[in-house]
């Protein structure tokens, strides 16, 4: 049987506990209510486009005798960086699937009432970040899809570039969508091979012959756990052990030290894994054509206590530094971060420099969470809302300013004015990473490349641009040092605009491609899931 946990409305009574409830034995229990999204504005900071996005994060628990709803929540919790525009868990005891999704952070949709009522021993949650589909509750995942024969449910990590294609290949063949985005095509197409009869695995290489770009998936059915990771392994994914029974996969090891789980491996690209009664088993769905792991996962998107490829991402972060410090050294009195991401650069650039480190700015770690939406004068303020200058550790000083990326150069910009406006002497302007020059269409959220700084100005005129006094960017072999894994092992399209999966020519992604009439305004918005049947011929 599928149900799902609603929501509170924005009046602040509960829905009904169930929307298409399917039970497996033939019989429909048709229940008729309305799932109201509470209006969900970004906080004040969540606005800025001048960084890179990235989409979501993504946890999956099988635990036998364990609450694995609460598992997931720190699991969730833990992943909040990737993705805060809203948040959903899926909890299957074996014989039904039940689910709760909201707008807002991890904290705010569930409390102790909530994970009480997802009772069962496998679990899926997701955080996510839009990169295809509003910010709406209908794009919240996971997605829960059913009918008499069998149900799942699903959260993705990525971005598909053959959406539209797929989207209107299957409306033709009768198929009903209720939300606009690609996650939902992938399990559209996942539970229909089911509904027909494919087992699992058959189901799964169905489907991945069919999408085309990155992907990271957990799926629950009722007694199983999956992951799946596609074949150039863009995004993270890895699988963990909570004791002899229990396993846990995540985007990231953040996500496995919360809730106690012991590192195993990283699922290869092209890899499924499947978890259930007997354990953990393994197998390659498809062929790997090469390692393409997105170099941000490095630079910015994953927490600095995680691990990929066995390296620990705070000590990678620190070696740029250093090494930024070698191929653009500078005399000055002080290095600062812009926190939280610049801050182990800007030690690795202290120590490699003998520079003394400090901190220059503080972040304000709350701003993000009000509701409370800045007036024109605020916004015009820009930075200055999130990050106050400490005037005692820069003026009459020459500072070495050090962050990850430079995307449109509009938040530099402020913050190097903010130092100055604090008695900064002079600002040298310090990046972790080349010049962005290129989109990312495999699911980073930063910009057009029009409206990147660096497709259409070179570092002096960005330095201008900035306002700083000097501008260094690490190179890509700098970058690749630092790391110390093989460059071959990773996507370096937003640099140097050479794509691992082929990007056709004409082809524009929109963040909104599949929504008539541009994004679907959050604020009131309706959202009816249909967990409904799947259209009858065989083949897509």
């Amino acid at each position: 049987m599928v149900s799902i946990h609603l929501p509170l409305t924005a009046e602040g009574t509960e829905q009904s506990n169930g929307l298409w409830p399917l039970a497996l034995d033939g019989r429909r229990h048709s229940i008729n209510h309305k799932q109201y999204a509470i209006g969900h504005k970004r906080g004040v900071g969540e606005g800025d486009t001048s960084l890179p996005r990235h989409e979501c994060g993504v946890f999956g628990v099988y635990a036998p005798e364990q609450d694995v709803a609460r598992l997931t929540f720190f699991g969730l919790f833990a992943l909040q960086h990737r993705g805060q525009e809203s948040a959903g868990i899926a909890v299957a005891n074996g014989e039904e699937i039940c689910v709760h999704k909201q707008m807002g952070l991890v904290s705010q949709i569930f409390d102790e009432r909530i994970l009480f009522r997802l009772r069962g021993h496998i679990a899926i949650g997701h955080t996510r970040y839009s990169t295809t589909g509003s910010s709406v509750i209908r794009n919240a995942q996971p997605i829960l899809l059913g009918n008499e024969t069998c149900c799942l449910a699903l959260a993705h990590n990525g971005n598909l570039i053959n959406t539209v294609q797929l989207r209107t290949r299957l409306e033709r063949l009768g198929m009903r969508f209720t939300a606009t985005s690609d996650s939902e095509i992938i399990a559209h197409l996942v539970h229909r091979e089911l509904a027909f009869g494919a087992s699992v695995e058959e189901a799964l290489a169905a489907t991945v012959d069919k999408i085309v770009g990155a992907y990271s998936l957990v799926l629950l059915t009722e007694r199983e756990l999956i992951g799946v990771r596609d074949p150039y392994g863009l995004h993270p994914l890895c699988l963990g052990q909570l004791d002899q029974e229990g396993y846990v996969i995540a985007s990231e090891t953040c996500a496995l030290n919360v809730v106690g789980a012991q590192f195993v491996r990283e699922i290869e690209p092209g890899e499924v894994v499947i978890v259930d009664e007997d354990g953990w088993h393994s197998y390659r769905v498809t062929s790997s054509p090469c390692n393409a792991m997105c170099i941000f996962e490095f630079i910015y998107f994953a927490r600095p206590d995680s691990y990929i490829f066995g390296k620990s991402l705070h000590l990678c972060r620190q070696h740029m530094g250093e090494q930024l410090a070698v191929e653009y050294p500078v005399e000055a009195e002080v290095v600062i971060p812009v926190p939280d991401t610049g801050i182990p650069a800007a030690i690795g650039y202290a120590k490699a420099s003998r520079i003394p480190f400090s901190e220059g700015l503080i972040k304000s770690r709350y701003i993000h969470r009000t509701f409370i939406q800045p007036d024109q004068r605020q916004r015009e303020m820009g930075v200055r809302l999130k990050l106050t200058p400490l005037r005692e550790v820069l003026a009459g000083r020459r500072v070495v300013m050090v962050d990850d990326s430079i995307v449109r150069g509009t938040t530099t910009g402020q913050i190097v004015r903010l130092l100055r406006d604090a008695g900064a002497r002079e600002v040298h302007v310090r990046i972790c990473c080349p010049p962005i020059k290129y989109p990312c269409f495999y699911g980073i959220d930063m910009a057009t490349r029009q409206e990147l700084i660096a497709s259409s100005k070179t570092v002096e005129e960005i330095r201008e641009h900035i306002g700083a006094d000097s501008l260094g960017y690490l190179s890509a072999r700098g970058l690749a040092k630092a790391i110390g894994v093989s460059s071959r092992n990773f996507c370096w399209a937003c640099f140097k605009g050479r794509y691992p999966i082929p990007i056709p020519r004409h082809l524009k992604i929109e963040k909104f491609a599949l929504e008539k009439g541009g994004p679907i305004p959050s604020t009131g918005a309706r959202a009816r899931h249909a967990g409904t049947g799947t259209p009858s011929p065989p083949e897509c």
